[in-house]
């Protein structure tokens, strides 16, 4: 007999029993990849970039990129520190790869959620395994199907933002650390693994990398409460910390260390240290970052938001709770009670083995979850900033639907271990039918049918727009809700509706077949087709979302303005953008050119304006005047109707185009 070790929730039991063979399956990852191809690698060459973060951060790319200086970011010239590097070198290696463009620089952000769902379909094979034998992936296939599909991650990788990477770094870390338990269960007395150990490390780093400090809190934060919960902290004696620490500062450390030595406090200009660390990490959290720049979601509304991004899989994720909280909350003895019962085997090593990986499971996603959304909660917060929680739903989510689609008779005879697993779930494969199916029924189908139905009374009685309208004319702005991700959709009207006839029609037609269809697929125990069935129908839907950004987008980028520009520009005009930054980030981008800024010395460009070499980029009201009339060509973005007649006094005044509520004045006659 094998020696008895400490195990997950201080049970002394044997090491966890071989799980069934962890297939991975030809026909899942082929429509995981079909998915991922129509959702996004088909979104990289339209629509263009947008103003604000999304254009920014990948200006900053492109000067890292022009400049060969990789260690000090710096936006329209100026130093700007306000993310780590990591995101930005993706996208300057993409860009010399293959070019300056737009889809290029979005490239490598695309590859890594084909790769997030790729970690998230492994992950579900090593945890879900023994759950369908005759289908070992399908628990991961699931869990990566509803990632993929779900609107929040879709609507968070539509600009170049990095917070869909701490999802798959936590991901990964997740695995590992799961990697790192079985080893040391399986070896008593010795230390995990180095590969293992050692590329949690790495994982760690490169979430360091990508969002700064939280990359190195979540992660460790999993760690730690779950030997705590399972009062197995003496396991961390286990895990090679040293070398595993060295290891994490080898690939972490290097950037932070230059960007120190570069970016000492200079004059008025204060020290990368104090900016990145202190303002960007610590009064950030604390509400307190200086300047300001950015909206807060109240925490109600950042909690159901995240039912939203998970949608229309949440649905599903009610009977998941409570499945997790009734295997967390259930005593022991009970369990292992009915596993008995239920295999006909009073030691039952094999009972022991899978109710342990159950609950080790159960508990390592509902830690991991509730550390994320935990942080925030006490944090500053945008919408999207749950997004590193919903591999965790996904993951339960996806267990409830491979429970679904077991088959338990035909589950016991090809493996005689899936019996306890499963019955150390309250809902037994049964029961998860009747919970799923419960939920297409109450909830999947009368909301698809609510959004069909809205969808559609919108399509048929907007009324067209004339002919050549700019959307603008058809919004109500609301420039209050801008420092929010989402501000811009309070600024949509029944007028402006006209303009999306198409892809609502295509929303309505969609939500309407796949509710109703994966209700009905679901009733006739077609559980895998109505699964398809639904994220079908969000692949319509999403694709729709997709074709409702292309004609929004004279309002959220600057594209064809920064088009009509490069068409007469010569060297020595001059590109200037009425009030900050982001209110035209993207002619930066596309012209290739530094622009200046009217009153535009906040926010973002706040910072590295004090260093001495920040280019004089800076203009007023008055030194504007003065460049209108002079002898070099301007070109002026703004969006004042005031702002012509105010230059009239001081020289000729051209519109020289127009697009989204925003004009190109020129001082020259084309």
């Amino acid at each position: 007999m094998a020696t008895p070790v400490l195990t997950p929730l201080g049970e002394n039991h044997l090491p966890i029993h071989e799980a069934p063979a962890r297939r991975w399956s030809i026909r899942s990852l082929a429509l995981l990849c079909l998915a991922w191809i129509s959702l996004q690698l088909c979104g990289l060459f339209s629509p263009g970039l947008l103003d604000d973060v999304d254009s920014v951060y990948v200006e900053v790319a492109r000067e890292m990129l022009q400049r060969r200086d990789f260690i000090t970011p710096f936006a329209d010239g100026i130093r700007f520190f306000d993310k780590p590097p990591l995101m930005y070198w993706m996208a300057a290696a993409s860009m010399k790869i293959f070019g300056v463009h737009d889809w290029s620089a979005r490239l490598p952000l695309s590859l890594l959620v084909l790769a997030l769902l790729i970690a998230i379909y492994a992950l579900g094979i090593r945890v879900f395994a023994s759950l369908t034998p005759q289908h070992p992936d399908r628990g991961g296939f699931y869990a990566a199907l509803i990632m993929a599909t779900s609107i929040g991650p879709y609507l968070f990788t539509r600009f170049f933002i990095p917070d869909i990477l701490l999802a798959l770094w936590m991901t990964l870390s997740v695995h590992l650390f799961l990697r790192i338990l079985d080893e040391i269960a399986a070896n008593p007395g010795k230390a995990a693994s180095r590969a293992a150990c050692w590329a949690f490390a790495v994982v760690m780093a490169l979430n360091v990398l990508t969002k700064g400090l939280i990359g190195l809190v979540f992660p460790v934060a999993v760690v730690l409460v779950y030997l705590a919960a399972t009062r197995s902290l003496r396991l961390l004696a286990r895990m090679r910390l040293a070398s595993s620490t060295a290891v994490f500062l080898a690939v972490a450390a290097p950037w932070h260390v230059l960007a120190a030595l570069r970016n000492p406090a200079i004059g008025q200009a204060r020290g990368w240290f104090w900016f990145y660390i202190i303002n960007e990490h610590f009064m950030r959290f604390l509400g307190r970052r200086i300047p300001h720049d950015y909206g807060q979601v109240p925490l109600l509304w950042f909690w159901l938001l995240l039912a939203v991004w998970l949608f229309p899989w949440a649905a599903f994720l009610p009977a998941a709770i409570r499945d997790a909280v009734a295997v967390l909350l259930r005593k022991p003895d009970a369990i292992a009670a009915n596993d008995s019962s239920a295999s006909g085997s009073s030691s039952g090593i094999d009972d022991r083995s899978s109710r342990g990986d159950a609950r080790r499971t159960t508990l390592v996603l509902a830690i991991w979850a509730l550390v994320v959304m935990g942080f925030f909660s006490l944090s500053s917060r945008q919408e999207y900033y749950s997004l590193p929680a919903v591999p965790a739903l996904a993951m339960m989510v996806g267990g409830l639907l491979a429970r679904e689609d077991a088959d338990p008779e035909s589950d016991l005879q090809s493996n005689p271990n899936a019996g306890p697993f499963m019955n150390v779930f309250p809902n037994s494969t049964i029961a998860a039918r009747r919970s799923a199916l419960l939920a297409n029924l109450w909830i999947v189908l009368p909301v698809s049918l609510l959004i069909s139905g809205v969808c559609a009374w919108f399509a048929w009685h907007s009324s067209p727009p004339p002919p050549g309208a700019d959307i603008f004319s058809l919004l109500h702005p609301h420039p209050e809700d801008y420092t929010l991700s989402l501000g811009h959709l309070f600024d949509l009207t029944g007028q402006a509706m006209g303009l999306f006839r198409a892809p609502l029609a295509g929303v309505a037609l969609a939500m309407l077949l796949g509710g109703a269809g994966s209700c009905l697929l679901r009733w006739r125990r077609h559980y895998f087709a109505a699964n398809l069935a639904l994220a079908a129908a969000m692949c319509a839907t999403l694709a729709c979302a997709h074709d409702g950004l292309r004609i929004f987008y004279p309002t959220l980028g600057s594209k064809p303005l920064a088009v009509a520009i490069n068409q007469t520009l010569k060297p020595g005009d001059i590109i200037v953008l009425d009030g900050e930054y982001t209110s035209g980030s993207s002619i930066n981008f596309y012209t290739r050119q530094q622009v200046r800024l009217v009153n535009g010395r906040v926010n973002g460009m706040w910072y590295g304006s004090f260093w001495p070499d920040a280019p004089p980029i800076f203009e007023t009201d008055a030194s504007l005047e003065s460049l209108w009339a002079g002898q070099r060509r301007v070109y002026l973005m703004t969006a004042s109707s005031d702002r012509a007649a105010t230059l009239a006094r001081f020289g000729p005044v051209f519109v020289y185009a127009e697009s989204g509520g925003k004009t190109i004045l020129t001082n020259r006659a084309h």
